[in-house]
């Protein structure tokens, strides 16, 4: 009977403040008597009214944003613990999330979905909100950082970093030279294409590494 107590309580809560609500308005309803009441004329239902109105509300972009929130958290924690049950880390599946829900899946395929609950007005809103959570997420990596680590690993970071870097620019660069004349559009000099994709191929997002480095306890790691 102990573990029945919380049902038991919600229940009779909810029944009991529901019984009270609807004797409320059935008394309630007898008070109208003399009052010449209007009740406006329409052809459509209260339930039609009340789907419109709804609707309405879900257009406001406050709910808009709540309803982005809401899509991408849940289809990130989806592919998050995918990844995870793999072996890979949560970020992958986070990326491959975004991947779903931007123009190159959900977009390209179902564009009206998309447009409705991505609309480009609304776009600057979740950026906003995005740094906003990005600069958050980097001050508590920065928190939970042993400097002491840092500076006895000073030495084989700079090494690390910088072989990371050099390695994969230098391959970009020699993969501009076989397919310069296929990808690279009309007028752009060749150092700008070698420059550009080795560029891209070399730099890492920091905050994918931090994400990373979190999960995997490094920032406390001797």
């Amino acid at each position: 009977m102990q573990k029945f107590r919380n049902s038991i309580f919600y229940v009779g809560v909810i029944g009991g403040f529901t019984a009270l609500m609807y004797w409320i308005v059935r008394f309630g309803a007898k008070l109208e008597q003399g009052r010449n009441i209007i009740i406006p004329e329409t052809e459509r239902t209260q339930w039609r009214e009340f789907i419109d109105s709804l609707v309405h509300n879900l257009e406001h972009p406050l709910a808009i944003l709540l309803a982005q929130i809401v899509t991408i958290i849940l289809v990130a924690r989806f592919f998050g613990w995918i990844c995870k049950k793999i072996g890979q880390p949560t970020v992958i599946g986070e990326i491959i999330a975004g991947i779903v829900l931007g123009p190159s899946l959900i977009g390209m395929y179902f564009p009206e979905f998309s447009a409705t609950l991505f609309p480009t007005a609304s776009l600057g809103n979740l950026q906003f909100l995005s740094q906003i959570g990005l600069i958050l997420f980097m001050f508590i990596i920065g928190m939970e950082l042993d400097l002491k680590v840092l500076k006895s690993k000073a030495h084989d970071a700079v090494v690390i970093s910088h072989a990371s870097i050099i390695i994969p620019f230098s391959l970009g660069m020699g993969l501009s030279y076989f397919i310069y004349q296929s990808f690279a559009p009309t007028g752009v000099q060749f150092i700008s294409f070698a420059l550009f994709l080795g560029i891209a191929l070399s730099i890492t997002a920091f905050p994918v590494l931090a994400r990373i480095v979190q999960e995997r306890g490094c920032t406390k790691r001797h």
